[in-house]
């Protein structure tokens, strides 16, 4: 009974402190990616606080870049909300015609769906809710460079204040920067095809569908299932027949074809993780904090992986390590 009175404690704090924690987790988890060039511009000399504020800098405009990145996406669904409501209730007039028995709820779900179809759009916030959120952002964005920064300039510090689990430490930095690395490659290999192919389909917004699965990837499990959807629906507005299906697809075969062949090849089986922790970490960690939770779910699952193995207690790089040309 402790033990469960502690767990939903912890989980209560985490979900409470989520604006001072999830920036500091996504800080951390970037801060650990980066850690192997922050220790190869140490050797070779660089001073640390040149090593933090460049490093702090290139992370930012990497993030912010992502986030402008992503906005032609939101702007492109929030455009083909009409459509995508009525194709929605096309399915749905469509499906209740063939089930019978069920006349009352499907008839309750078209009216639900027809008032809000005729109900303005409010997916762009008002210039008061701005103002409102505006400190909230700045805090969030404070507490991340701050956070990213000082881990940056003492990590190497804090470590050795731990003793004997240093080169542990050391070690799970190195393994989960050099899956990222790998995984990086792969989802960017992974974007460039499918804009390539939804472009010879001819599927519209087929780049930025190629940059939704690239960023989308690094979410297993959730992220293609979300771009599966997302194709259907897209599948089914803009095609007929049996072309209408091609998007999803398609697209299901470039991820099957990424995950059971070229992510092995590349990333190895030294950092594998049980699929069902993956996934339940991801799920919880969405839960708990949003997308960023979903994000930084999988990277601390790797280095608590890797800290908790024994075969990963020595620092040296392996013949094996299918990883270390990488980094």
């Amino acid at each position: 009974m402790l033990m469960i009175l502690t767990i939903i404690s912890i989980t209560a704090a985490l979900q409470h402190a989520q604006q001072i924690l999830a920036p500091m987790s996504f800080a951390l988890v970037l801060g650990i990616v980066v850690s192997p060039l922050a220790d190869k511009l140490a050797r070779l000399g660089v001073p640390r606080l040149v090593i933090a504020l460049s490093l702090l800098l290139a992370c930012t405009l990497f993030v912010a870049t992502a986030i402008l990145l992503i906005e032609p996406v939101v702007n492109a669904l929030i455009e083909e909300l009409p459509r995508i409501k009525a194709v929605m209730s096309s399915l749905i007039d469509k499906a209740s015609s063939l089930l019978r028995g069920i006349e009352t709820i499907s008839e309750e779900i078209e009216n639900t769906v027809g008032a809000e179809a005729m109900e303005p759009q409010t997916a762009i916030p008002s210039v008061g809710d701005a103002l409102w959120l505006a400190p909230s952002f700045l805090s969030q964005v404070f507490i991340f460079v701050g956070t990213l920064f000082f881990f940056t300039l003492t990590r190497d510090d804090l470590y050795r204040l731990t003793g004997p689990l240093y080169g542990r430490l050391k070690h799970a930095d190195k393994a989960v920067a050099r899956y990222f690395a790998a995984i990086t490659v792969v989802n960017a290999g992974l974007g460039v095809v499918t804009a390539g192919i939804f472009l010879a389909l001819g599927l519209e917004y087929a780049v930025l569908w190629g940059l939704a699965a690239a960023l989308l990837n690094y979410v297993l499990y959730l992220g293609p299932l979300l771009m599966i959807l997302g194709l259907g629906i897209a599948g089914a507005l803009q095609f007929s027949g049996a072309l209408a299906v091609a998007p999803p697809v398609l697209f299901l075969i470039i991820n099957l074809t990424e995950a059971n062949i070229v992510t092995p090849l590349l990333v190895g089986n030294r950092l594998a993780v049980n699929p069902l922790l993956v996934f339940l970490a991801i799920v919880f960690g969405l839960w708990l904090w949003g997308p960023i939770g979903a994000f930084v779910a999988l990277p601390l699952l790797l280095w608590l992986g890797v800290m908790l193995d024994p075969r990963h207690s020595l620092p040296a790089k392996t013949a094996e390590d299918p990883l270390h040309k990488i980094m």
